[in-house]
């Protein structure tokens, strides 16, 4: 496993709709370990999607479990073409970004989500998510579609704030 490179806002990788994955091999279980990797030598990240590491595939790996809070979350998930099935209530979140590391910004998401799509071994798997883990799965899935939460924020200048650098993101 290694940690991969993050792609970083205007890449149009970014903005490009992934592509399908056709079979699930090793080399998509060797991309899949690879986005794990990535996202747990960043701190505060919950989430990576392939098109942030440079593989424009559907292909998403979260866990929130690391974050402080409500444990009801799925531990580490790791999904290949997911489609999201369903969708309900709504809430408004900060969210942030390893592709645009130096902003927050609202963004209105599904309190509740179902999501389907293929494990890493290739079995078809459905999930019922709510709280941050639905948020970071909607966030994720974006990726996939080409958005980023910037342009889901209703206003740049009053929903986008500087993200303010703490102790813990400061790597020793």
């Amino acid at each position: 496993m290694a940690s991969l490179p993050v792609l970083k806002y205007p890449h149009q990788i970014l903005r490009t709709m992934s592509e399908s994955v056709l079979k699930v091999d090793d080399g998509i279980r060797r991309i899949v370990n690879d986005m794990i990797e990535t996202m747990y030598a960043s701190p505060s990240c919950v989430g990576v999607a392939a098109p942030q590491v440079g593989y424009p595939l559907r292909i998403f790996v979260i866990d929130v479990s690391r974050k402080i809070g409500p444990k009801k979350n799925h531990g580490l998930l790791a999904m290949i073409n997911p489609v999201l099935i369903y969708a309900e209530g709504e809430k408004i979140t900060k969210e942030g970004c390893l592709s645009i590391p130096d902003f927050l910004g609202n963004v209105k998401r599904a309190r509740n989500v179902i999501v389907r799509g293929l494990n890493p071994e290739g079995n078809e798997v459905e999930v019922l998510s709510q709280g941050l883990e639905a948020i970071a799965i909607q966030h994720e899935v974006d990726h996939l579609n080409g958005v980023l939460f910037i342009h889901r924020v209703s206003s740049l200048s009053s929903d986008l704030v500087r993200r303010k650098i703490t102790y813990k993101d400061i790597k020793t």
